[in-house]
């Protein structure tokens, strides 16, 4: 059976909505997929760092309770675990305030031994950063080598726009080792200056067979050179969308080992076998929507399971 690994930062966010405290949630990008996928009793693995402290370890508890493993999560005695404010607005969108403390040697760990049929997580700023750069390229260097399936998500912010020149090669260079790209309009505008799916692909499919570009409320379009595929989403009053990007990219990633694709079959897939996965994701990522949670919620994970889809 293949299996399914993530890598990037974990974080503490502490959800402010009319400037009032209303949740605390263990997150980031990819630990939020982590967590959806151990819900859903995938095997998964999540690669990543924090501290040995008190948030550290309310952190790696909370992994272990929804079924991720975390044998390849370092930490370190030298700094705290990582901290967000993130202040909803009318949108229910989130604006973040961060408070981060690493050492100096960071993603301390030794790097699973990928097989061909693997899946790989990866993306946002934690795959840009010069500070932890040269560690999440030998992961990836090794996760191609071995043949692992790689997905990424740029999840690239307009906090990061001052340094885009310095950023966009190393957004250029991840999106080569990607089968898939997932990508917002929003982070495709910011990288690209693109705002449309169409120019979006023109600046993707350089580095990347695949891309799958989500519009929020508008809906999210499938390109291939094979294929253009266009779905629609269910309108909704969101609670939060702080981890519905997240949950979408974990719907890919669920549809893809559930059915057992491999990298070279992902890129030749047909329309209804991308109607079915970027189904999978939608529905993830409306539900995540409907609360506080940045992630799938146990009862949605449960109903999953017990019907045999699991």
């Amino acid at each position: 059976m293949p299996h399914i690994y993530a890598v990037g930062e974990t974080i503490l966010d502490i959800i402010f909505r009319d400037e009032q405290p209303r949740a605390a949630r263990p997150g980031g990008s990819s630990f939020n997929a982590a967590i959806t996928l151990g819900r859903l009793g995938a095997p998964i693995s999540f690669i990543s760092e924090m501290g040995k402290d008190r948030v550290g370890d309310m952190i790696q508890a909370f992994l272990e309770e929804n079924g991720v493993d975390t044998t390849c999560v370092s930490r370190y005695e030298q700094g705290q675990s990582a901290i967000a404010l993130a202040f909803l607005n009318h949108q229910r969108d989130a604006e973040y305030q961060f408070y981060k403390d690493y050492p100096h040697q960071r993603l301390y760990v030794d790097f699973p031994d990928f097989r061909e049929e693997d899946l790989l997580m990866f993306g946002s700023f934690y795959a840009l950063n010069p500070g932890i750069r040269p560690r999440v390229k030998q992961l990836l260097d090794k996760a191609a080598r071995e043949g692992a399936l790689m997905v990424y998500d740029p999840n690239f912010r307009s906090s990061h726009m001052d340094r885009k020149e310095q950023l966009v090669p190393v957004i250029r260079e991840n999106m080569e080792y990607a089968t898939i790209v997932r990508a917002s309009d929003e982070d495709l505008v910011n990288i690209f200056g693109a705002k449309k799916p169409g120019d979006a692909w023109e600046q993707v499919r350089q580095h990347c067979p695949v891309l799958v570009y989500t519009a929020s409320a508008r809906g999210v379009h499938l390109m291939t050179d094979r294929l253009q595929v266009a779905l629609g989403v269910e309108q909704i009053e969101p609670v939060s969308t702080i981890g519905a990007g997240d949950t979408f990219n974990a719907g890919l990633l669920y549809g893809i080992y559930r059915n057992g694709y491999s990298r070279e079959q992902v890129r030749s897939l047909g329309k209804e076998a991308w109607q079915e996965l970027i189904g999978w994701a939608i529905s993830f990522s409306r539900e995540v929507c409907l609360s506080y949670d940045n992630y799938l919620p146990v009862e949605y994970a449960e109903k999953i399971k017990q019907s045999g889809l699991s």
